[in-house]
């Protein structure tokens, strides 16, 4: 899932070609990551 950069509107099509926002138009997009806290060990 991906969300534009201006508006936050989430992008529903990724694989189309030349993707802009349905909404503002903008061309910069961030992929949605879980926030999901990963332990380390060190031996």
């Amino acid at each position: 899932m991906y969300k534009c950069g201006k508006c936050g509107e989430p992008i529903r099509n990724v694989n189309a070609l030349g993707l802009q926002c349905e909404k503002c138009g903008s061309k910069i997009f961030y992929k949605e990551r879980p926030n999901v806290k990963k332990v380390l060990r060190s031996d």
